[in-house]
């Protein structure tokens, strides 16, 4: 059995989904191993990076999975990837104990639609994986995350408040 520190990273990417008004958008997982209480339930938009698979195209078919949302503009791209290593309670659980957490690229993304578009309870023919959203200020969004993803939070938010 592969130590927990000698596990890999999965490749992901995060999204930004950033309103007219300044917003972003997040939404209410429908569940996971990882939430223990329902303050920390909350997370932007984010997924796994498909094999051949360009960051930039993986964050515009992620955010369509999960949200429905087509109607954007790209804002911004983090230059590096970021890290966060799950609990070791739950690492063997999580993605059949293959990883010891995500490294991700985010995207800042602007909505161009209207709110009807976006559906998170049949998105785009793909399993449901938020159960409700809401645009909330860019400044809240760590504190609504689970804590061991907070430091990539606020790296994100760091660089991307510019466009609230």
């Amino acid at each position: 059995m592969t130590r927990y520190e000698d596990l890999p990273y999965r490749a992901c990417v995060g999204v930004m989904l950033i309103n007219k008004s300044g917003l972003a958008f997040i939404g209410r997982r429908a569940g996971g191993i990882e939430h223990v209480d329902d303050k920390h339930v909350w997370q932007m938009p984010q997924g796994g990076v498909d094999p051949g698979e360009d960051t930039w195209t993986a964050a515009k078919r992620e955010l369509m999975e999960e949200t429905n949302v087509h109607s954007i503009e790209k804002l911004a791209e983090l230059s590096e990837w970021l890290t966060y290593d799950i609990p070791r309670t739950i690492a063997g659980r999580a993605w059949k104990g293959r990883y010891r957490g995500q490294k991700q690229k985010w995207y800042a993304m602007r909505f161009t639609g209207a709110d009807d578009e976006i559906n998170v309870v049949s998105p785009a023919g793909h399993k449901q994986e938020f159960i409700a959203w809401r645009w909330e200020p860019i400044k809240n969004l760590p504190e609504l995350i689970v804590p061991f993803k907070r430091p990539v939070y606020e790296r994100v938010v760091k660089e991307f408040a510019r466009f609230g």
